[in-house]
Protein backbone atom coordinates (compact mmCIF):
# COMPACT_ATOMS: atom_id res chain seq x y z
CA UNK A 1 0.00 0.00 0.00
CA UNK A 2 1.27 3.34 -0.33
CA UNK A 3 0.05 7.21 0.10
CA UNK A 4 -1.08 9.07 -3.31
CA UNK A 5 -0.54 12.36 -3.76
CA UNK A 6 -3.30 14.27 -3.87
CA UNK A 7 -4.20 16.90 -6.75
CA UNK A 8 -5.54 19.84 -5.63
CA UNK A 9 -7.55 22.58 -6.68
CA UNK A 10 -5.44 24.25 -10.49
CA UNK A 11 -4.49 20.91 -11.24
CA UNK A 12 -6.11 20.70 -14.15
CA UNK A 13 -6.92 16.50 -14.06
CA UNK A 14 -9.28 17.42 -11.84
CA UNK A 15 -11.63 19.05 -14.50
CA UNK A 16 -11.59 15.45 -17.15
CA UNK A 17 -14.14 12.78 -17.04
CA UNK A 18 -12.72 9.58 -15.57
CA UNK A 19 -13.06 6.38 -17.96
CA UNK A 20 -14.65 3.27 -17.12
CA UNK A 21 -12.82 0.57 -15.83
CA UNK A 22 -13.00 -2.52 -17.84
CA UNK A 23 -11.79 -5.26 -15.43
CA UNK A 24 -11.62 -5.04 -11.79
CA UNK A 25 -7.96 -6.92 -10.94
CA UNK A 26 -5.12 -6.93 -8.44
CA UNK A 27 -4.26 -3.37 -10.18
CA UNK A 28 -7.68 -1.95 -9.56
CA UNK A 29 -7.86 -3.42 -5.68
CA UNK A 30 -3.92 -2.15 -5.33
CA UNK A 31 -5.13 1.44 -6.50
CA UNK A 32 -8.54 1.25 -4.06
CA UNK A 33 -6.23 0.11 -0.95
CA UNK A 34 -4.37 3.09 -1.35
CA UNK A 35 -7.16 5.64 -2.08
CA UNK A 36 -8.37 4.18 1.22
CA UNK A 37 -4.72 4.52 3.20
CA UNK A 38 -4.45 8.20 1.36
CA UNK A 39 -8.11 9.27 2.49
CA UNK A 40 -7.73 8.25 6.20
CA UNK A 41 -3.89 9.62 5.96
CA UNK A 42 -5.69 13.43 5.39
CA UNK A 43 -8.99 12.55 7.72
CA UNK A 44 -11.03 12.47 4.57
CA UNK A 45 -14.47 11.19 4.07
CA UNK A 46 -13.97 10.10 0.08
CA UNK A 47 -11.17 10.27 -2.56
CA UNK A 48 -12.05 9.57 -6.16
CA UNK A 49 -9.58 8.25 -8.76
CA UNK A 50 -9.08 11.81 -10.23
CA UNK A 51 -8.14 13.46 -7.06
CA UNK A 52 -4.72 10.93 -7.64
CA UNK A 53 -4.05 11.61 -10.77
CA UNK A 54 -6.12 8.25 -12.21
CA UNK A 55 -8.79 8.53 -14.80
CA UNK A 56 -10.86 5.72 -13.79
CA UNK A 57 -14.16 5.63 -12.53
CA UNK A 58 -12.97 4.72 -8.94
CA UNK A 59 -14.11 5.96 -5.19
CA UNK A 60 -13.32 4.87 -2.00
CA UNK A 61 -15.75 6.51 1.47
CA UNK A 62 -15.36 6.11 4.78
CA UNK A 63 -17.74 7.57 7.11
CA UNK A 64 -15.90 5.92 10.28
CA UNK A 65 -18.32 4.03 11.29
CA UNK A 66 -18.94 -0.05 11.42
CA UNK A 67 -19.37 -0.57 7.93
CA UNK A 68 -15.75 0.75 7.49
CA UNK A 69 -13.99 1.72 3.79
CA UNK A 70 -16.85 1.66 0.50
CA UNK A 71 -14.99 0.95 -2.40
CA UNK A 72 -16.44 1.61 -5.40
CA UNK A 73 -15.85 0.69 -9.10
CA UNK A 74 -17.41 2.50 -12.13
CA UNK A 75 -20.29 3.71 -9.49
CA UNK A 76 -23.50 5.93 -10.75
CA UNK A 77 -26.31 7.26 -9.28
CA UNK A 78 -29.74 5.55 -10.84
CA UNK A 79 -32.12 7.45 -8.38
CA UNK A 80 -31.95 10.72 -6.13
CA UNK A 81 -34.78 12.28 -4.10
CA UNK A 82 -35.20 15.46 -1.73
CA UNK A 83 -32.58 18.24 -1.12
CA UNK A 84 -30.09 18.69 1.93
CA UNK A 85 -27.78 21.63 2.37
CA UNK A 86 -24.43 20.65 3.55
CA UNK A 87 -21.25 22.10 4.43
CA UNK A 88 -18.85 20.82 2.36
CA UNK A 89 -14.61 20.64 2.32
CA UNK A 90 -12.74 18.26 -0.30
CA UNK A 91 -9.52 17.32 -0.24
CA UNK A 92 -8.63 18.93 -3.16
CA UNK A 93 -9.33 22.22 -1.58
CA UNK A 94 -7.49 21.79 1.69
CA UNK A 95 -8.84 24.04 4.56
CA UNK A 96 -11.89 25.32 2.59
CA UNK A 97 -15.54 24.85 2.80
CA UNK A 98 -18.82 25.56 1.75
CA UNK A 99 -22.28 24.99 1.60
CA UNK A 100 -24.40 23.75 -1.22
CA UNK A 101 -27.50 21.21 -2.17
CA UNK A 102 -27.21 17.79 -2.53
CA UNK A 103 -29.92 15.12 -2.74
CA UNK A 104 -31.02 14.38 0.26
CA UNK A 105 -31.50 10.39 -0.69
CA UNK A 106 -29.49 8.52 -3.25
CA UNK A 107 -29.66 4.82 -4.62
CA UNK A 108 -26.08 4.15 -6.08
CA UNK A 109 -25.54 1.18 -8.80
CA UNK A 110 -21.34 0.22 -8.99
CA UNK A 111 -19.31 -3.45 -8.55
CA UNK A 112 -17.23 -3.67 -5.40
CA UNK A 113 -13.43 -4.88 -5.00
CA UNK A 114 -14.16 -8.02 -6.58
CA UNK A 115 -16.10 -7.32 -9.34
CA UNK A 116 -19.74 -7.34 -7.92
CA UNK A 117 -22.48 -5.61 -8.83
CA UNK A 118 -24.06 -3.44 -5.99
CA UNK A 119 -26.53 -1.39 -5.41
CA UNK A 120 -26.47 1.19 -1.77
CA UNK A 121 -29.09 3.08 -0.99
CA UNK A 122 -27.87 6.09 0.99
CA UNK A 123 -28.98 9.30 2.61
CA UNK A 124 -27.67 11.81 4.76
CA UNK A 125 -24.02 12.55 4.96
CA UNK A 126 -23.54 8.72 2.84
CA UNK A 127 -25.37 10.52 -0.04
CA UNK A 128 -23.78 13.59 0.12
CA UNK A 129 -20.72 11.60 -0.05
CA UNK A 130 -21.63 9.50 -2.69
CA UNK A 131 -22.74 12.41 -4.59
CA UNK A 132 -19.47 14.42 -3.93
CA UNK A 133 -17.59 11.95 -5.21
CA UNK A 134 -19.05 10.80 -8.45
CA UNK A 135 -18.58 14.43 -9.60
CA UNK A 136 -15.38 14.42 -9.21
CA UNK A 137 -15.62 11.39 -11.56
CA UNK A 138 -17.16 14.47 -13.95
CA UNK A 139 -14.66 16.88 -13.39
CA UNK A 140 -17.34 18.66 -11.40
CA UNK A 141 -15.44 20.59 -8.35
CA UNK A 142 -17.85 21.36 -5.14
CA UNK A 143 -16.87 24.56 -5.47
CA UNK A 144 -18.88 24.75 -8.72
CA UNK A 145 -22.15 24.27 -6.72
CA UNK A 146 -21.78 26.19 -3.58
CA UNK A 147 -23.93 28.23 -2.20
CA UNK A 148 -22.41 31.89 -3.88
CA UNK A 149 -20.99 33.76 -0.50
CA UNK A 150 -20.77 30.87 1.70
CA UNK A 151 -17.05 30.02 1.39
CA UNK A 152 -14.72 29.56 4.36
CA UNK A 153 -10.95 29.22 5.09
CA UNK A 154 -9.62 27.35 7.71
CA UNK A 155 -6.36 27.70 9.50
CA UNK A 156 -4.49 24.17 8.77
CA UNK A 157 -3.71 21.83 11.62
CA UNK A 158 -0.22 22.73 12.67
CA UNK A 159 1.70 18.86 13.07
Amino acid sequence: MAIRMIRENGDEILRKKAREVEVVDDKIRQILEDMVETMHKFNGVGLAGPQIGILKRLVVIDLYDDNGPIKLVNPKIVEQKGEQEVEEGCLSFPNQYAKLIRPAQVTMEALNENGEKITIEAEGLLAQAISHELDHLEGILFVDKMIPGTMEYTEPEKE
